[in-house]
């Protein structure tokens, strides 16, 4: 399917990334990602295209533009880091797991299709991210090969694994609350702006800045969610909330709200200064943090009625 992305508006600075053309063209292009089937195959896309935020999607493709790269040319890798999160929620809402019936305003697909099929669809998903990545034709050889080791190091021990396991047992072992944010939001957040990096060929050059910045907005990101499963109802949030009862992630009371809102505050004004742009240049990593505020900023307004 053929898209096309624009960056910046009529009479907007023409420097400013049109974030919703970007999250338009990540949803035309999903929908070839996983072909229209039977069993696993209708979970994963029962779970691909349910209406998201495609953060992480569109984070790759402005890290791209960020490094002077091509957005079009990042969409495929922006659709396989999207792939890997999709699966990842699969995962994530198991029985076995957190046990949610609710994501993105759609029943989870263990609650739809069983426990087995959803297992297979996640297992699908992943390997469909790395096949988005090895059959894209606007990447190189040498691109497809770099980004398959970030998704792989991003799913793997130290990664996604590694976090949703700190998670599981966080009463039980003496991972702090950032390992776990780090491990289970952040690792995602940095592969996705360091594929954009490897698509405008800057990785060794912004490595250092992006994986701090990504790492800031990770814990930002968390924060503010672990917020939003405390104030929120199922319907306002898009999925089943009061999850992390018993967790560390698990908020109390007014001083638990107020600490999460400043340590986010944090978070994102070090993302932002983590960026190896000068302060005084246009960056669509700075607004997309600003973008992140906005939202939750919204929703908890909302949320408080």
């Amino acid at each position: 399917m053929s898209v096309s992305i624009m960056v910046g508006k009529s009479g907007d600075n023409p420097a400013t990334p049109d974030f919703q053309q970007m999250r338009d063209a990540v949803e035309a292009r999903l929908g070839d990602m996983v072909p229209p089937g039977t069993g696993p195959a209708v979970a994963a896309r029962h779970s691909l295209l349910a209406p998201g935020k495609r953060l992480r999607a569109i984070l790759t493709m402005i890290a791209a533009e960020e490094c002077g790269g091509d957005a079009r040319s990042a969409l495929d890798a922006a659709c396989a880091v999207e792939m890997v999160h999709t699966a990842s929620l699969v995962f994530d809402d198991l029985p076995a797991m957190d046990d949610a019936e609710l994501r993105r305003g759609v029943k989870t697909p263990h609650v739809l299709y069983g426990v087995d099929v959803a297992i297979l669809a996640g297992i699908g998903l992943l390997n469909g991210a790395f096949g988005a990545i090895a059959g894209s034709v606007s990447l190189n050889d040498a691109q497809k090969t770099k980004m398959t080791r970030i998704l792989s190091d991003a799913v793997g021990w130290s990664g996604l694994v590694g976090g949703q396991a700190l998670d599981l047992t966080s009463g039980q072992n003496a991972a702090s609350l950032e390992e776990i944010h780090d491990g289970k939001t952040g690792v995602l957040f940095e592969a996705a702006v360091l594929c954009g990096a490897v698509v405008g060929d800057a990785f060794e050059k912004m490595e250092p800045g992006f994986r701090a910045y990504a790492t800031s907005l990770g814990r930002a990101y968390q924060a503010f969610d672990d917020i939003l499963d405390q104030v929120a109802d199922d319907g306002l949030a898009g999925k089943s909330t009061a999850r992390d009862d018993g967790k560390l992630t698990a908020l109390t009371g007014k001083e638990g709200l107020d600490d999460a809102l400043g340590s986010a505050a944090q978070h994102l004004d070090a993302a932002k200064a983590a960026l190896p742009v000068p302060a005084n240049q246009a960056s669509p990593l700075r607004l997309f943090a600003d973008s992140i505020y906005e939202h939750f900023k919204t929703t908890f307004a909302k949320a408080a009625g």
